[in-house]
């Protein structure tokens, strides 16, 4: 069984950056996928970016793309979500999730079957 730990949330202000760590204590096989989910109160879980544990590929919502960058450390089995320019609708609950990769439902909570507790991000305007 796979277990995942989120780190590195936080209060920030608008405009500010952090980078959230996933490190996972089992091994990720090569059709994995590794995903950030976020939630804020009182609205559905949404999807935020994934990265396929072998190759290159990487997904985005839009309401991230060219803001947040998903990255992994194979050798640390760990991913991590690097987030720039962040505004207050940012703020939610980031979840981290893996599960064998999905082209159809990748971005849907229904492939993951390994979730972390989440870790809260908040920004203030």
């Amino acid at each position: 069984q796979v277990q995942l730990v989120e780190s590195g949330g936080g209060l920030v202000q608008a405009g500010d950056s952090l980078r959230l760590s996933c490190a996972a204590s089992g091994r990720i096989f090569g059709n994995y996928a590794m995903g950030w989910f976020r939630q804020a109160p009182g609205k559905e879980r949404e999807f935020a970016a994934a990265i396929r544990w072998s190759g290159t590929s990487t997904y985005y919502a839009d309401s991230v793309k060219g803001r947040f960058t998903i990255s992994r450390d194979n050798a640390k089995n760990t991913v991590y979500l690097q987030m720039n320019s962040l505004k207050p609708d940012d703020t939610a609950v980031y979840y981290c999730a893996a599960g064998v990769f999905s082209y159809t439902a990748y971005g849907t909570p229904e492939p993951y079957g390994y979730w972390g507790q989440g870790t809260q991000v908040t920004v203030s305007s």
